[in-house]
């Protein structure tokens, strides 16, 4: 695998949402990197972890997902669940199954509440795309992933993404770990 640098800062969030630790920021410099942060990023997940992933087209929102399935031990390939909604990936071992829904299509809270993510939630981790203002209300703890495309002197940087990691509740409200992520990604 490509060793990529990574950085990594912790900054103060401006929302004052109840139980919002510090945001954590990495810096993912290939698609390869943005797997590996997922498979990282599962070592702190567990049963009943909502995770709310944001970012364009093409951001890297589904590949961070597949790493986060390959970290978990999850049955089946991770791919963009866009056209069938959502997907269940069982645990191959003791592990949480792994949900991963796209909300793109999808209005709000009323047509997500089809999708039953509240009965599945407290034995899984449930991975919602597109699903900021949609979802929130399924968890008072849950973790904001922002994938952006860096910018730098005018111009894209392809590969390069700026990654903010924000947790909400109770369970997120010591940072839960996520300030050593990029530390444990190869540099």
């Amino acid at each position: 695998m490509e060793e990529v640098p990574l950085e990594a800062r912790r900054s103060p969030v401006l929302e004052s949402e109840a139980g919002s630790s510090a945001e954590t920021v990495i810096t993912i410099g290939s698609p390869d990197a943005m797997q590996e942060l997922g498979r990282r990023l599962a070592g702190l997940l567990r049963p009943g972890d909502l995770v709310l992933l944001t970012g364009e087209l093409g951001a890297g929102k589904t590949t961070l997902t597949r790493g986060l399935g390959e970290g978990l031990g999850v049955r089946g390939a991770v791919t963009s669940p866009t056209f069938v909604i959502a997907r269940v990936h069982p645990s191959l071992a003791d592990g949480p199954p792994l949900v991963h829904v796209d909300a793109y299509r999808l209005g709000g809270l009323d047509e997500m509440e089809d999708l039953d993510l509240d009965v599945s939630l407290p034995e899984s981790v449930v991975v919602v795309e597109w699903g900021d203002g949609k979802v929130e209300e399924l968890s008072d703890d849950r973790l904001h992933v922002v994938i952006a495309r860096a910018v730098g002197h005018e111009e894209v940087l392809d590969d390069v993404r700026r990654v903010s990691l924000r947790g909400v509740g109770a369970r997120w409200s010591a940072g839960a770990g996520l300030e050593a992520l990029a530390g444990a990604l190869p540099q």
